[in-house]
């Protein structure tokens, strides 16, 4: 069956958890849950699969939870926000099957609208290293600044950098430095857009596309440390 689009009662749903974030109010939605959130999602990432499985790199669109499409339950054990609930629907492309731990594509809707990045969180401190090295080399560096300016063209840029200085033993341009003050690569939309009308029709899955695509080179670059 084709895919119909996304339904604006997803978006409903959402800014209704966003406003009442407890057990009881979701206990009486939870058909919504079920249909505008679980299934929702579900379909979506059905539907971004096999075009996700021809790109390169390829990304794996698994529609299951804790694979493609986060849990809408918090862990609020080490948390002082005791909100029991996520209040968007998370989805995650990944270059491999360790789902968020791998680099990746992320698309969230969000009470307020559309957003998506890439890259990857939590590099171990052998891999900061190596990126590190990689970006100090010109010409990594050249294929990293064309990936980011390939992600800029829909709208996603780098955080602020995590440190104030270069590392101790590091030497950089002041026009570049910035790249070596960050301890995770991650290129993203600063915030939420609007939902786009396409989102909601049969063309949700291609124009998703153009906006994944625009960050593959990003996801290329950090696959090439994994493979040297």
């Amino acid at each position: 069956m084709a895919y119909p689009g996304l339904a604006p009662a997803t978006f409903a749903f959402l800014r209704g958890l966003r406003d009442n974030n407890d057990r009881d109010w979701f206990e009486a939605h939870r058909s919504d849950y079920e249909t505008h959130w679980l299934k929702a999602g579900l379909d979506l990432i059905a539907a971004l699969a096999p075009i996700c499985e021809v790109m390169s790199p390829r990304l794996l669109a698994v529609p299951r939870l804790n694979h493609s499409l986060r849990r809408i339950h918090r862990d609020t054990r080490f948390s002082a926000d005791k909100s029991p609930y996520q209040p968007w629907l998370h989805v995650i492309l990944s270059t491999g099957p360790a789902f968020n731990k791998a680099p990746g594509l992320h698309l969230v809707l969000s009470p307020d609208g559309l957003g998506y990045g890439a890259g990857i969180y939590g590099l171990d401190p052998a891999a900061l290293d190596r990126m590190r090295q990689r970006i100090c080399d010109s010409q990594d560096r050249a294929r990293l600044t064309r990936a980011l300016a390939e992600a800029g063209t829909v709208g996603s840029h780098l955080d602020p950098p995590d440190l104030a200085r270069v590392p101790k033993g590091l030497v950089a341009e002041p026009e570049w430095d910035h790249l070596l003050r960050r301890k995770n690569l991650i290129v993203r939309t600063p915030s939420d857009q609007p939902p786009p009308g396409w989102l909601f029709t049969p063309a949700a899955p291609d124009r998703l596309a153009g906006i994944v695509t625009a960050h593959l080179p990003v996801l290329e670059w950090l696959l090439a440390d994994q493979r040297g």
